[in-house]
């Protein structure tokens, strides 16, 4: 059984991958609790959770939770009457339930694409073999209220094997030296890992870091890092797909 928030079609908003279409399985759970999350619901285990029906057509209904494995990838794969270039497993954090998204995987129709925190690699581990890109980000103490140094770097070092880009999300708070530590940590497991990074969507108290501090940035991780961009949060400005 998996618990569950949402499953539905969309527009990648954000990283490497944005303006493809998806499918997007999001769980419920979270390990963290950073100051700038956009999905605060998706960290509590709901009673309920919402299906579309058509794809992009925003036709939920609502199903019991959790569900059972089977449930969701019949769910999932009835979405793929249009062609969609990854199913997004997305939360909260989808690796806090690890062992039930490994049975997961092998029944979903499309490449699986992995959103996640980056802190949890033992049980990234548990899924990797099903898991085709993985967007994983590097927390930075100033915004997520710890540092998770040494379980990036696990969780990198793991990652490499598949095909990985790394998202940092940057606010005015952000200090240069966690930063320019979290372009290191990059570069000294593989430097054409691709990085993005990305001005945080003020909430919550975090305030938007400026223009000029962005291209500063940019330019001192091209000094370690091969491929670097800037790309913020488009679907906000679409209006949240």
């Amino acid at each position: 059984m998996l618990n569950l928030v949402e499953i539905f079609s969309s527009i990648q908003g954000e990283g490497l991958y944005v303006g493809t279409r998806q499918i997007f399985v999001r769980f419920a759970g979270c390990n963290l609790t950073c100051t700038y999350c956009d999905t605060p619901d998706s960290r509590q285990f709901s009673g309920q959770a919402l299906v579309e029906r058509t794809p992009g057509e925003r036709d939920f209904i609502r199903i019991a939770n959790p569900v059972a494995i089977d449930s969701v990838a019949q769910m999932v794969n009835s979405l793929l009457t249009i062609r969609h270039h990854s199913i997004s497993l997305t939360g909260g954090e989808p690796l806090c339930q690890a062992k039930m998204l490994a049975e997961l995987a092998p029944k979903l129709n499309a490449p699986l694409y992995l959103e996640t925190n980056g802190t949890l690699f033992e049980q990234l581990a548990v899924v990797l073999p099903y898991i085709d890109i993985i967007s994983m980000d590097i927390k930075l103490p100033g915004t997520s209220g710890k540092h998770y140094w040494q379980e990036h770097h696990e969780f990198l070092r793991l990652a490499a094997v598949k095909e990985v880009f790394v998202k940092i999300v940057i606010a005015a708070q952000s200090s240069k030296e966690e930063i320019h530590q979290a372009f290191n940590l990059v570069a000294g497991i593989d430097d054409t890992i691709p990085v993005i990074l990305q001005p945080v969507t003020p909430v919550n108290g975090c305030e938007a870091v400026s223009p000029d501090n962005m291209l500063a940035y940019q330019a001192q991780a091209l000094a370690l890092l091969k491929n670097v961009r800037v790309i913020p949060q488009t679907h906000k400005s679409m209006g949240q797909l």
